[in-house]
This record gives structure tokens, C-alpha cells and sequence, in this order.
């Protein structure tokens, strides 16, 4: 037996804003909120506890300073990665310089951030899409 990962947590001090912007980035859908804050998304039709992980973000008003609330990898699914890379620029993200260097045959990804600074890289391979 193993264990698997059935969801990713986000502390954000704007939850439902955050999970909103990640619906429209990987075209994920609301899987639950409660009257916390609390919001989880995850993809269409799957609901909880799929074989994709959902994503929960949590109402926490004072993040710890410093540190990373979440780091995700995210590859495209229906174009190439500089087609992928100018939609999620389109949508507000912006890119994150950590010391990773410009892209080359051995660094491939690009690192970025969404709208409350919480980083991710987009990768360069493609995956098929669900369903």
C-alpha cells in the first residue's frame, strides 16, 4: 500500500479570490467552500478526492513572512510552453527571478508567480489533458 496526495493547501489571507484565479489558470471548477473562507477547487467533474489533487486554500489574514505557502508544477496541455507562458502572463502572472538562470537545454522552466506572490514553474513538456 502507498499513500497518495489527495490535496494541495494554500494559506492566503484571500482565499476565494486566490482559488478563483487558479479555477481560470488550470480550468478547474469549486469543489467546496465553507463560511470561513475556505475554498477548494479541483478539476471538472472530478470532485473530491479524484485522481488529480485538489487544490484547498485556507483563510489564514497573516501568512508567515519568508515563507513559501506552496509551490506547484504545472505543464501545458493544449499548446507549447511559450504559447502557455503568454496566457498565464495574460492572466496576471508575472515572472520570478529565484537564481535559476535564463532557459537553456538543462533549465527549462519558467518560474512565475500568481497574483498573491506564491511561486510555480511552468515546465516545458506537454501532458495529455484529463478526460
Amino acid at each position: 500500500m502507498a499513500a497518495r496526495i489527495t490535496a494541495i493547501t494554500v494559506n492566503s489571507p484571500h482565499p476565494a479570490e486566490l482559488a478563483a484565479w487558479w479555477c481560470e489558470v488550470l480550468g478547474f471548477e469549486v469543489v467546496e467552500t465553507a463560511d470561513d473562507g475556505y475554498t477548494e477547487i479541483g478539476p471538472p467533474g472530478q470532485g473530491d478526492k479524484g485522481p488529480v489533487p485538489t487544490v484547498a486554500f485556507v483563510l489564514v489574514p497573516d501568512p508567515t513572512p519568508g515563507r513559501r505557502r506552496l509551490h506547484l508544477d504545472l505543464n501545458a496541455t493544449d499548446r507549447s510552453q511559450a504559447e502557455e507562458l503568454q496566457r498565464l502572463l495574460a492572466l496576471g502572472a508575472t515572472p520570478v527571478d529565484v537564481g535559476q538562470g535564463p532557459l537553456t537545454e538543462q533549465m527549462t522552466w519558467h518560474v512565475l508567480a500568481d497574483p498573491e506572490g506564491n511561486e510555480f514553474c511552468l515546465l516545458a513538456s506537454t501532458v495529455t489533458p484529463l478526460g
